[in-house]
């Protein structure tokens, strides 16, 4: 799957290992990740498309806040913990 903006993505190295972050920019073999936590979307992690791990998910980035965000993240961490289980 190709990374665009809007495509949720899991971490795979770095201090932001594991976590799940929202795709704000690509540029070449970069993109920029927020999670509107530790990472808000106006200064947001520059990370090598190497390191993260694209999902099935998608968030619509037109007039998000940090807060959306977030929210928007913990139900999509929701919905991926559930498919686990089952």
């Amino acid at each position: 799957m190709k990374l665009k903006k809007g495509s949720v993505v899991t971490a795979d190295a770095g201090r932001d290992c594991g976590g799940l972050f929202a795709v704000v920019d690509v540029d070449g073999n970069y993109c920029f990740i927020a999670d509107g936590k530790s990472r808000k979307l106006g200064r947001p992690k520059r990370k090598n498309i190497k390191h993260v791990r694209p999902t099935n998910s998608m968030i619509e980035l037109n007039d998000i806040t940090d807060k959306r965000l977030r929210r928007s993240l913990s139900a999509i961490r929701g919905e991926i913990e559930q498919e686990e289980v089952i």
